[in-house]
């Protein structure tokens, strides 16, 4: 079952990968199907983010005081990465509301 993610939820990168900043990006290869992704300079920020366990509220804080983006759009959009950064085996996601 896939976990759901909250803005209360835990992300971080998994374990299964590495990655390297290129000119402001990221690329990064997952090590369990040897494919590689990319991301632009405010993904590779938020990656950056997730190299420490952090919660998805704490993220789009982040990412709305450092850039000129609406709230919502923040939201969006964040949440869209993340999700496909899940499916791609390249983050874990912790239920946060315990902690």
């Amino acid at each position: 079952m896939t976990p759901t993610i909250s803005d209360r939820s835990i992300v971080v990168a998994a374990k299964d990968q590495v990655s390297c900043d290129l000119a402001g990006e990221a690329a990064i290869l997952n090590m369990k199907n040897g494919v590689y992704y990319g991301l632009d300079p405010v993904g590779a920020r938020i990656w950056n983010l997730m190299q420490e366990p952090r919660a998805v509220a704490e993220i789009q804080n982040t990412i709305t005081g450092e850039y000129n983006v609406e709230p919502e759009r923040c939201e969006r959009d964040l949440f869209g990465l993340l999700e496909k950064l899940l499916a791609e085996g390249l983050i874990e996601v912790r239920d946060g509301s315990a902690a």
